[in-house]
């Protein structure tokens, strides 16, 4: 242990019985928690950093559409607006984030895509506007304690697991472990394929430890064909990668893997590009010959505006689709989710 580490102690120290204090007041009723009039289901994880919340919320809005008018609602982190905002064609991700924004433009024709701060505020609106509503998909809520949820999804990355963590500032947790016996589902993302059924038993006793009650899945990326920003581009194995991501290590693996990565430009998560960006990766470009320019979906949702156009048009941009992926027993997860709904739409 390092000397800011030990320095850091006594802060996460104080952090933790904030945070143990707060949810004891809404365990025992003197924090007040909402109930709505429609399933509302939460996806988060106890730690700060990317544990693939947006690909499961889209791996439950393609369970669920079809069946039930469903909403997302995120508090759209890092947008310039503020408030309530329903997604529409013209939004772009400065007035309501990155991931929404991403979601609007991949199921904006199933799905309404909300964001807000404040969802207790939200909500009511949501149903006002949308009364038709049946699902609300509530993205990186598990600490919004405020509103009671019917079904809750922790999310936790296999290369740091919340069981070894510790909470902030002397670790990433948000708050302790104990957080995930509120959990119906654990759902261990970004595994190898290969991940052995021992190695799989010994990960499920420890997230048991602290959510009994909870069942455990496995899961991994799984990543599609590059998909091209103009009709016609040809994809050449002759990468660029581009990402803003929070952990981009699983991705610049897979493409050193599958194609031939001459050099990865890599920015922190939710990176607002700037026209010194692109010109950088511009000047680059220019001395390497015939190439892709690849970046990850979340990513392309900034770059594709008005400003970058010219950049855009010289390079052959393409985006690499990801998707959850259950090692096994998907349909018990599918299973749990859809009984929940019924439970919930019939009581």
């Amino acid at each position: 242990m390092n000397i800011l580490k030990l320095l850091l102690y006594p802060f996460a120290a104080i952090y933790n019985g904030v945070m143990r204090l707060r949810n004891h007041l809404y365990d025992i009723g003197q924090k007040p928690s909402f109930q709505f009039q429609t399933s509302v289901i939460v996806v988060g994880n106890l730690n700060v950093g990317g544990s693939g919340k947006t690909p499961m919320v889209e791996y439950l809005i393609k369970l669920l559409s079809h069946q039930y008018p469903t909403v997302t609602l995120s508090r759209g982190y890092k947008r310039e607006t503020s408030g309530y905002r329903v997604a529409v064609a013209a939004d772009t991700a400065k007035s309501i984030g990155d991931e929404p924004l991403q979601m609007f433009r991949k199921f904006g024709d199933r799905i309404h895509v909300v964001v807000g701060e404040d969802r207790v505020f939200a909500i009511p609106h949501i149903l006002q506007e949308f009364p038709e509503t049946k699902v609300l998909l509530l993205d990186d809520a598990l600490q919004q304690r405020s509103i009671e949820s019917n079904f809750s999804v922790l999310l936790t990355s296999s290369d740091r697991p919340f069981y070894n963590d510790f909470v902030l500032p002397f670790g990433r947790l948000r708050e302790s472990r104990r957080g995930a016996s509120r959990a119906d589902v654990v759902v261990v993302t970004k595994c190898g394929p290969e991940l052995s059924v021992e190695d799989q038993e010994q990960v499920k006793m420890r997230i048991q430890q602290y959510a009994p009650s909870g069942q455990v899945f496995f899961s991994y990326i799984r990543y599609g064909d590059p998909k091209a920003l103009r009709d016609g581009y040809s994809f050449s194995d002759r990468v660029v990668l581009v990402t803003g991501i929070a952990n981009a290590d699983p991705v610049e693996k897979y493409c050193n893997g599958k194609f031939k990565v001459l050099r990865h430009f890599k920015f922190n998560d939710h990176h607002r590009y700037s026209l010194s960006d692109l010109q950088e990766l511009d000047e680059y470009c220019r001395d390497h010959g015939d190439l892709s320019v690849l970046t990850t979906e979340k990513d392309m949702v900034k770059i594709d505006v008005a400003d970058f156009e010219p950049f855009l048009n010289r390079w052959k941009w393409f985006s690499l689709p990801i998707e959850h992926t259950f090692l096994k027993d998907g349909a018990k997860f599918d299973e749990l989710v859809l009984d929940s709904v019924k439970r919930t739409l019939n009581r």
